[in-house]
């Protein structure tokens, strides 16, 4: 217990100018109108205050306790971005983000002692573009103090499960590029506290290879944290990357609880619960002993748990310090008393600080190499459910994203203009839509929308961007003015076209008929959300192989001509009665299905002999009510009921069109499901075309929609998932590597997200499959592999979201289930054969062809416009297993170029070797200047990065530290060297030629 003195420790004073609270109290009721007269010469002068002893530092021997100020803020969840900003929208969520910041400045210039960490970048920017130059100039005083620190330093806290890795890069970019301009500071910390399960190239790219010295978060599976708790274990080094083992580890710690204070007696939001300290002895309950005593107890407990003399209390949680005054108040007193009591010390702290005395304490850590996936935060509660939630929208991002890395290149080439269309809006969208309540589908439906409104609005004006960088480097006139071509809707009816390369030599082409679904799909859906309906109806899809040099374009030029017409394809359409098999495959690839059922039975390759049984299915999960323990399944949580296979409907109807170029099997699967399978005449993959819902729900149940990949492969429960389109990561079926897994839920706990592909192996063959957005998979039988690819709940899961994700699409009076098309496709290789598909073809996938068309004469598009056209060098082309991920113009004219290995170390017998690029022949334009080698979200030059890197100890053996890497490029060779897995940025000053 405390004994308290007869004279209680504090002072009155005067003229307190430093560590002081204002007497009385009653004006910081009208701080928002003080904010603007506030200035660095600040605090007042008060007639009469209390002043605390703040300035408390390490204490050596003693535990230390490291308070952080913190306000976690959703860049959208139950309202929009924008509403919490500004604070509208309080019927939903009384949260302001502007007036969090408003409050802070003050409540920092009160006490210099105190300090406060921000993240969101998004908010910070809309807040700092309306402020005055005497309150930024503040600001970064405070900045520069260590008052006020940014961590992470993104636009959002993206997500780790469902955003891809060239996402997560560009929007850390564009936080951490505006803050360098502004504050000329690196952030040092990831601080992930609140995405839903944590992946390894969070830890080593998003992490180690941005120059951070710790990672921070909250969410790990409740059987996971009870574990460490006992081992002392939630904080380690994490060596997430097998390719490069120690050289990319981060040190990493897990919060013992969650994000904020360690107990429900340390809230001090203005309408929180938690008892004040009443230190005032003229005034009833007065507290002082008691609150310290619960400090002490609650500080104990922690590091009981945890390794040195050191622990963190998050002090916040969502959208705190609206007012900041009355958090700062009370931990003033804590600090003050406790310290005064002595038992442990207490301190206004930030993670920088604390990753620091951490450091020196020298200790040995534990290893962790694997990542955090799947979450669970109680029993039947697996988080496994957002993988796949919301796929239209996820759908739309990854499209949007590929379109943009398009863009910035044309964008390059063409030249960036300071008042033409830009990609600035799109590069917003997008980071605002990688937040952890945005791609993941767990927001709100209006927030959802607002989202997809952004990625809409952005993609316009990109587009503009797009036709006339197309328009500049086609024309041949020199004018120095790129003319668009007009606008012109025209609808080729007839049958009779064909097609021309810009050699003007014909092309094989197929004509291909426009499936009724897709039409219905296509019209209802335009009403919806253009709000008309299409003017024409389209009849058939033209096919063609297309031939593009690398950063460049090819024209092709389609006409009428009934001489040298495409071909259409041979359809048969074979019934339930015949029980004939169907071989289809123009190629080496051949499948074959049986008539009489529809079903897929066999893979055949005649290039590599691999022959497989091979049947695909589609099912669904009942979604639980959480009728009998309040858990059911919803935007968050997958809580599977009963599962229920479905069978083609009776009699079955199977379509099969064959063509010079590709086959397709058709088949309507029931009244919410059908598929097109096609075969390719140039490739060994099948692709499969799905158009998915309104998912029925009359019978009140809510359906999680998967399809099942079956075969004959002997997986021994193994599987692997990518880690954000990067890495594979090895999964084993009721199993995890830190801890004795306690299986309550068979299917939803051993879900991982998948976001490039999913494969499983035997000592023969392996099964790839790869999807075109983040969906949710597994391996829940030897031999089978199982994709989610859609999901309507009836139920909210307790989340907070408080509302269930039923996604509905009306045109006037008629509302229906959300209807959602998507690809993936799936390949069987020798065992060791099929990383290459999964890398070359998995490019592909992020980043197709960009298509842009006009309509115009031939012969006057041809005689005054370049037909193709190549960035770089025509003697050169990039290795096979690199690629450009950025190319982007700056805004101070040096070009930020981005280069990613795609291959892990071991993965392929030829790819996973160096690879080295050639400068001069990517650019054979442009006169180089300088090269500057920088860290991946360059704000720092990588040498300076290496130099300040932390190297922790470890327990046991560390591997990677020799890891391989790319050598320094030479300034008169300019030759760049990449390892397996490597991405090297750069900034690069470039003359023209």
């Amino acid at each position: 217990m405390i004994i308290q003195n007869e004279n209680p420790s504090h002072r009155f004073c005067r003229d307190c100018r430093s560590n002081y609270i204002h007497m009385p109290t009653l004006i910081l009721l009208i701080l928002p109108f003080l904010f603007h007269l506030f200035s660095p010469i600040l605090p007042f002068p008060s007639p009469t205050c209390f002043a605390y002893n703040t300035s408390a530092g390490l204490v050596s021997g003693k535990l230390n306790v490291h308070l952080v100020p913190h306000s976690h803020d959703d860049v959208g969840w139950l309202k929009t971005v924008d509403q919490y900003y500004v604070g509208s929208n309080h019927s939903i969520q009384g949260a302001c983000v502007q007036n969090v910041l408003d409050s802070l400045i003050p409540a920092l210039l009160a006490d210099k002692n105190r300090k406060f960490i921000y993240v969101e970048q998004a908010f910070f920017q809309r807040w700092w573009r309306r402020q005055t130059p005497s309150i930024q100039t503040t600001v970064r005083h405070l900045v520069q103090s260590g008052q006020l620190e940014f961590i992470n330093g993104g636009m959002c806290m993206h997500d780790e499960a469902t955003a891809h890795y060239i996402d997560m890069i560009d929007q850390t970019t564009l936080g951490h590029r505006y803050l360098k301009q502004q504050f000329n500071v690196t952030p040092r910390i990831g601080w992930q506290i609140d995405p839903f399960g944590h992946s390894a190239v969070q830890a080593y790219l998003l992490g180690a290879e941005l120059g951070f010295d710790s990672l921070f978060f909250a969410r790990i599976d409740y059987q996971d944290r009870a574990k460490r708790k006992v081992d002392k274990t939630l904080e380690l080094v994490w060596q997430a990357s097998k390719t490069f083992g120690s050289s990319a580890q981060i040190f990493t710690g897990a919060f013992p609880e969650n994000y904020e204070p360690p107990s429900s007696n340390f809230y001090f939001e203005v309408d929180s619960e938690s008892p004040l300290v009443q230190d005032d002895i003229d005034l009833f309950d007065y507290n002082v002993p008691d609150r310290i005593n619960d400090f002490v107890s609650a500080a104990i407990a922690q590091a009981n748990i945890t390794r040195t003399n050191h622990i963190m209390w998050t002090m916040g949680t969502d959208f705190n310090y609206q007012y900041a005054h009355t958090w700062f108040r009370q931990m003033d007193k804590f600090i003050h008393y406790v310290n005064q009591d002595g038992r442990v010390n207490a301190l206004y702290s930030t993670p920088s600080i604390y990753t620091d005395a951490k450091y020196a304490a020298d200790e040995y850590w534990p290893v962790k190499t694997d990542d955090y996936f799947p979450y669970a935060d109680r029993v039947n509660a697996y988080w496994t459910g957002y993988f796949t939630s919301r796929p239209a929208l996820k759908g739309y991002v990854r499209m949007m994203s590929s379109y943009y890395l398009a863009a910035r290149q044309l964008e390059f080439f063409k030249g960036k203009s300071k008042s033409g269309p830009k990609t600035d809006s799109l590069a917003d969208a997008l980071a605002l839509a990688q937040h952890h309540d945005a791609i993941t589908g767990t927001e709100k439906q209006h927030v959802a929308n607002d989202y997809a409104k952004r990625l809409s609005i952005g993609y316009k004006e990109a587009e503009k961007l797009v036709a006339t960088s197309l328009a500049c480097l086609s024309q041949l006139s020199s004018t120095g003015e790129c003319q668009i071509p007009a606008a012109k809707i025209q609808q080729v009816f007839n049958e009779d076209i064909f097609v021309q390369d810009s050699t003007g030599k014909k092309v094989e082409s197929q004509l291909l008929p426009v499936i009724d679904a897709s039409l219905s799909f296509r019209d209802f859906h335009t009403t919806a959300y253009v709000g008309v309906s299409p003017k024409t109806i389209p009849t058939h899809w033209l096919a063609f192989s297309a031939i593009v040099p690398p950063l460049g374009f090819s024209t092709y030029i389609i006409s009428s001509d009934k001489g040298a017409a495409a071909k259409s394809g041979r359809q048969t359409i074979y019934k339930s009665h015949q029980n004939a098999t169907v071989e289809v495959g123009p190629g080496n690839l051949k499948l074959i299905y049986t008539a009489h059922d529809g079903k897929l039975a066999r893979y055949i390759n005649t290039r590599t002999s691999v022959e497989e049984v091979l049947e695909q299915s589609y099912g669904f999960y009942s979604g639980n009510d959480g009728s009998v323990d309040y858990q059911a399944s919803g935007a968050y949580v997958f809580r599977p009921n009963l599962t229920y296979s479905i069978r083609p409907e009776w009699p079955v109807l199977t379509t099969v069109l064959r063509g010079p170029l590709l086959d397709e099997v058709h088949q309507k699967i029931n009244s919410w499901i059908y598929q097109v399978t096609r075969v390719y005449k140039g490739r060994e993959h099948a692709e499969v075309e799905f158009i998915i819902g309104p998912i029925p729900v009359d019978d009140r149940i809510g359906k999680e929609v998967t399809t099942e990949i079956t075969t004959t492969i002997q997986n021994d429960k193994r599987f692997y998932t990518d880690s954000n389109g990067r890495d594979f990561i090895e999964r084993i079926r009721d199993y995890r590597k830190d801890w004795k897994l306690q299986v309550n839920q068979p299917v939803a706990g051993n879900y991982y997200p998948i976001n490039l592909g999913i494969f499983m192996k035997d000592n023969t063959r392996e099964l790839s499959v790869l999807v075109d957005r983040s969906v949710g998979g597994s391996s829940i039988r030897d031999g089978q592999l199982e994709l989610m690819l859609h999901r309507r709940l009836l139920h909210d899961d307790s989340r907070g979201v408080d509302e269930a994700l039923n996604e509905i699409v009306c045109v006037q009076d008629e509302c229906t289930g959300l209807t959602i098309v998507g690809k993936y496709y799936l390949r069987i290789d020798p065992l060791g054969e099929g990383a290459k598909w999964r890398r070359s073809f998995g490019q592909e996938i992020y980043s197709p062809l960009l298509l842009g068309f006009t309509l115009q004469d031939k012969n006057d598009w041809t005689m005054s416009h370049l037909k193709t056209f190549s960035g770089i060098d025509p003697s050169y082309h990039l290795p096979e297993n690199v690629a450009i991920i950025t190319l982007q113009e700056l805004e101070n004219g040096k070009v930020l170029l981005r280069l990613a290995h795609l291959y892990e170390i071991g993965e392929e017998k030829d790819l996973s070797v160096m690879a080295t690029v050639e400068l001069r022949k990517l650019f054979p334009e442009k006169k180089t200047i300088k090269v500057t080698e920088t860290s991946l979200s360059a704000n720092q030059e990588r040498a300076e990065m290496e130099k300040k890197r932390l190297v922790w100890k470890v327990e046991g053996n560390s591997k990677g530290e020799n890891a391989l890497r790319g050598g320094p490029v030479n300034s008169a060779k300019l030759v760049v060297e990449l390892a397996p897995m490597e991405i090297r940025t750069f900034l690069i000053d470039f003359t023209d030629k």
